[in-house]
């Protein structure tokens, strides 16, 4: 006759191990501490001979009252079974039975391929994809910033195959209304990058990213579109009325008289710079293509610096940090100017360059000049020898202009 619940919860123990059989090599066996655990006798075929095992299913429990089907879930995966519970490991072992397979050999396979998959979470991964970076270190660290803020705490911890597009979708959601449409994107193409790491070494087959790509809003902000030049007086203006840091306004200003990068400005080394010959010597490991690149000073820039100097001229950097002075200026420092300046939105540091760019192509310098000047490296390392030494003197000359054009349109009247 087959068990019973009652005769599950009521049994006692003895001073022996018993049995109580349920059929179909199902059994309970009620042990001398008090233990009740599942056991499930099978025969396989091991050559010529069937030779018999023991395959234990679990402990037996009763499913505490106003349990959820998550609770039940984790019960079970903690091999804590109810008779019925107990009833359906025996059908799914005795299929396995069934195929020749061994289903204790089963279980072990399977905890070593979830045990597998945990080692595989998409934070795994993406520390993985980001190592593989050839970025700076400071474009790392944000990037990681980034993950940990927006992107680990929604699916860093899940096995990255695990992933839907559904998940993606609640990150994307999720990123645009706390930190806006930009940092969603960003987001997204992160983590289509990660997946394509994953999918590339066997460890997903699919990006989830791809079905909800667009289920963004588009940006509708222009701040990287080039400012007219009575915009850029505005800026400047702007910025000098401002009344903060004057290492920031000198960064700032910095940035526009040579067309550097955000960062490169920022975290400027004196070490770097030889304002005898006007020259800032930015090396490889600062720059975005990893190769050092020559900026030559427009006065201005030289008369700021030297009066920095006295400034910050003890430090390693010209624009120390505010609260560690070893260390430089985060770039951020001109976003967070922008926002109080009201230009959030309408213009990003980084569009100074493509500004820089279009104004001075429109004043009919060579584009060669002009590409140099924003280290847009060249693949022939040999011609980018040769037009470093021709394109300097030209250049300077170039920065110069670009720089009295900047101090004539920040004193003109919008």
């Amino acid at each position: 006759m087959p068990l019973t619940d009652t005769q599950c919860r009521t049994a006692k123990p003895k001073e022996k191990p018993y049995k109580l059989t349920d059929g179909n090599g199902l059994y309970l066996e009620v042990k001398p501490n008090g233990v009740k655990a599942w056991r499930y006798r099978f025969e396989l075929s091991d050559g010529n001979t069937r030779k018999e095992s023991v395959f234990a299913i679990g402990e037996y429990v009763v499913a505490p009252k106003g349990e959820t089907s998550e609770q039940a879930e984790d019960r079970r995966n903690g091999r804590l079974l109810t008779l019925s519970e107990a009833r359906e490991a025996r059908s799914k072992a005795r299929s396995l039975v069934v195929q020749g397979i061994n289903p204790a050999h089963h279980r072990q396979q399977e905890r070593v391929k979830r045990d597998h998959e945990k080692a595989t979470t998409f934070e795994a991964v993406a520390k993985e994809w980001l190592a593989l970076k050839d970025w700076e270190e400071t474009t790392k660290s944000k990037r990681l910033g980034m993950l940990k803020r927006v992107i680990f705490p929604k699916i860093g911890d899940m096995p990255v195959k695990a992933i839907t597009p559904a998940h993606i979708l609640d990150v994307l959601r999720s990123a645009a209304k706390d930190n806006g449409l930009s940092v969603a994107n960003e987001a997204k193409r992160t983590m289509s990058s990660i997946f394509e790491l994953a999918i590339a070494t066997l460890r997903a087959s699919t990006d989830p990213v791809h079905p909800v790509r667009k289920a963004l809003p588009k940006n509708k902000t222009q701040h990287k579109r080039a400012l007219s030049t009575d915009e850029i007086g505005q800026l400047l203006r702007d910025v000098d009325s401002h009344g903060g840091r004057h290492e920031t306004l000198c960064a700032f200003r910095l940035m526009w008289m040579t067309l550097s990068r955000p960062n490169e400005a920022a975290e400027a080394q004196w070490s770097e710079f030889d304002l005898e010959k006007a020259l800032w010597r930015i090396p490889a490991e600062r720059m975005k293509k990893r190769k050092e690149h020559i900026n030559p000073l427009p006065t201005q820039a030289v008369e700021m610096l030297q009066a920095l100097k006295g400034v910050t001229g003890k430090y390693a950097h010209l624009f120390p940090h505010r609260d560690v002075r070893t260390r430089p200026m985060v770039s951020a420092s001109f976003r967070q100017m922008l926002n109080v300046l009201g230009w959030g939105g309408k213009y990003s540091p980084h569009a100074t360059r493509t500004t820089g760019s279009t104004r001075l192509n429109e004043m009919g310098f060579s584009a060669d000049w002009i590409e140099m000047q924003l280290a847009h490296t060249e693949q022939n390392t040999v011609r980018v020898t040769y037009n470093h030494a021709k394109y300097l003197t030209d250049r300077a000359q170039m920065m110069q202009q670009w720089a009295d054009l900047l101090d004539q349109w920040k004193k003109e009247s919008t």
